[in-house]
């Protein structure tokens, strides 16, 4: 028997390694500390979907696939030559990919594997899930098209059962389209030829893949809002194959101690009483588990794991009729980085779960209480972390189809110039549907406190009409209609966003703070190059650039200093540029491959707390 296991963990050892040699990333640009812990056999393990979790029956699909760029005209069929192997979830521009080429609007990308499905995954449905691929993608089990979808940072899961066929190997193919800049979908900061704010492509799939074995009738989702005014938490659970007599049940927990529980026929509208709930906040990040069921005659048929926060978000006057950022009912000064989540390693994708929640973990340790995810979404687990640790979320709705409209960031002027801009029927279309399919993605998240939908004037459209649908669809969370700029009459949503580099400044309290929230939405940028630590060699910026660490810290010191007064005048919340250098911009708190903090913690930790004196406003 000891023989048997020796030799069973030799060749996995073995396995592992030969995996290892058949990739390697591509050299020539800085990487993390974590791109050496990558293991191509076993790349990015963890459970992918913390808010609906089933932890029996799934299979990680990442590792080495075959691929293949060819002409995008008669690229229908899967290919039957590749040229070489690209390790998933590394978008193939990464050097983490092992293969380091860009694609573009003329190609596409074929991704091709053979997986292992054992005969315990064979009993009800096999689910394929997809964490996020960019941009639209079509899949294939052994040789039959089996689904497909459009959208670059939304999950979508495939039901493959009816093409699996007898025996344990199944082939899974993938043709993915992206054009980058060259075509209307939201693309965030990617651009054909990268320069200044605009980085690198990213085309493929960037997220984990996975396969999950769901019984006939199943949960597929929930949506969870907490209500601490009541006492209470709202749930509607979302069931595929429910019979008439099936029962869904929820309960909430306390760590091992059951706090509420409701069943119903359909999995409709469930209220939750929780008693004087511990309320979640970036003090006390306390979270709730909630535990999901299916029962038929008593059975349990399915069941999953969640949890929530319960926290309220809102908006309300002081004592000066200025309108302010609420959490839990009382005024919370929000302070925290823009964070755009890229790598040089791995651009959309960290190198490794370690790596994504370091950048949470170091924002919290510098003394900040909140993000700004800068047009992109995260995976999953990157939110759940923020939830875990207390940090709060601004999301912004990935930009896409630039330009064609004027911007104007300046409020209470008039330029006379378009500030909405004309977008086609089919682009108009692709950037709501995605908008929802990304708030619906991440609605359960305590975390996140404020949807962002335009940046910048970028591809700003129907303004009145996406924030009104925006407020509409998810009321428990502010609404920040035009970060920056492009402040149409009377601008929807809840907050009026100033842009400003480098010191801090703020809207004019006596013309807007009746109305709407006043918040500093970017400011900062101030630059330090580290040599060794940079994208390129040359060319590198920030908005105001520094010698050496000290005149930097001092320079920032002098803007933190300011706030103080500008929040008695009526400021909630201000987000400073940015947690890392990214390519170019260097100016970041740690360098881009996060070897080199630029600013001494402790000091900063001890700096911020002056902009969380509560007697800086009067209630």
């Amino acid at each position: 028997m000891k023989k048997k296991i020796f030799y069973l963990l030799l060749a996995a050892v073995m396995g592992t390694s030969g995996l290892n040699a058949q990739w390697k990333p591509v050299s020539g640009k800085i990487t993390t500390s974590w791109a050496e812990k990558v293991n191509a056999a076993n790349p990015l393990p963890e459970y992918p979907r913390p808010q609906l979790v089933r932890n029996h029956n799934w299979k990680n699909l990442n590792g080495l696939w075959q691929y293949a760029v060819i002409p995008r005209s008669g690229s229908n069929v899967i290919p039957t030559q590749f040229q070489g192997n690209i390790l998933v979830p590394y978008a193939i521009e990464s050097a983490l990919s092992g293969v380091g080429r860009t694609v573009g609007k003329d190609s596409v990308l074929w991704y091709n594997r053979v997986i292992e499905v054992p005969a315990s995954m064979r009993k009800g449905k096999l689910m394929l899930h997809f964490g996020a691929v960019d941009w639209a993608a079509q899949v294939y089990v052994n040789g039959i098209r089996v689904g497909e979808h459009e959208g670059g940072y939304d999950p979508f899961s495939i039901d493959i059962t009816a093409a699996v066929k007898k025996g344990a190997r199944q082939s899974v193919a993938v043709r993915v389209w992206d054009p980058t800049d060259d075509g209307p979908q939201p693309a965030g900061k990617q651009v054909k030829n990268p320069h200044g704010i605009w980085y690198t492509p990213v085309t493929g799939i960037w997220q984990t893949v996975w396969l999950e074995n769901v019984p006939e009738t199943y949960i597929v989702a929930t949506r969870q809002i907490p209500d601490i005014d009541q006492q209470q938490l709202q749930v509607s659970v979302k069931t595929a194959g429910l019979q008439p007599g099936d029962e869904v049940s929820v309960s909430a927990w306390d760590g091992t101690k059951p706090v509420a529980s409701q069943t119903s026929a359909d999995g409709g509208n469930m209220v939750l009483r929780i008693p004087d709930p511990k309320l979640w906040s970036p003090q006390t990040p306390f979270l709730y588990d909630l535990k999901v069921a299916i029962k038929r005659k008593g059975k349990t048929i399915d069941e999953a794991g969640s949890y929530f926060g319960m926290r309220k978000i809102s908006m309300t006057k002081d004592a000066n009729g200025i309108q302010r950022m609420m959490l839990n009912n009382q005024f919370l000064f929000q302070y925290g980085p823009l964070d755009q989540g890229w790598w040089p390693d791995g651009l959309y994708t960290a190198p490794t779960d370690e790596a994504l929640k370091f950048d949470v973990e170091q924002t919290k340790a510098l003394g900040f209480n909140m993000i700004r995810k800068h047009i992109k979404v995260e995976p999953a687990r990157w939110y759940q972390y923020c939830d875990q640790l207390g940090v709060l979320v601004w999301q912004d709705m990935p930009s896409g189809d630039r330009g064609g409209n004027v911007w104007d960031q300046y409020p209470g002027f008039i330029s006379g110039l378009p500030l909405d801009k004309a977008r086609t029927p089919e682009s108009e279309a692709i950037h709501k549907k995605e908008w929802k399919a990304i708030m619906d993605h991440l609605y359960n998240y305590p975390s996140i406190v404020c949807w962002v939908p335009f940046n910048e004037a970028w591809g700003q459209f129907k303004t009145k009409e996406i924030v009104d649908w925006t407020v509409a669809y998810d009321p428990s969370r502010l609404v920040n209609a035009a970060s920056g700029g492009n402040y149409i009459k009377g601008l929807p949503g809840h907050i009026m966003d100033l842009h400003r580099y480098p010191a801090p400044m703020m809207p004019d309290p006596e013309i807007y703070g009746d109305k709407q929230i006043l918040v500093l939405g970017e400011f900062g940028g101030l630059g330090l190059p580290v040599e060794g630590h940079t994208w390129v060699s040359s060319g590198n910026w920030g908005y105001q650039s520094f010698k050496n660490q000290t005149e930097l810290y001092n320079k920032y010191e002098e803007f933190i200093n300011r706030m103080p007064d500008l929040i008695k005048r009526g400021l909630s919340a201000a987000v400073y540029t940015q947690t890392t250098d990214v390519e170019v911009e260097t100016n970041g708190l740690y360098t881009y491959d996060r070897k080199v903090l630029k600013f001494p913690k402790e000091k900063m930790f001890g700096l911020h707390q002056q902009l969380y004196n509560k007697g800086l406003v009067s209630p």
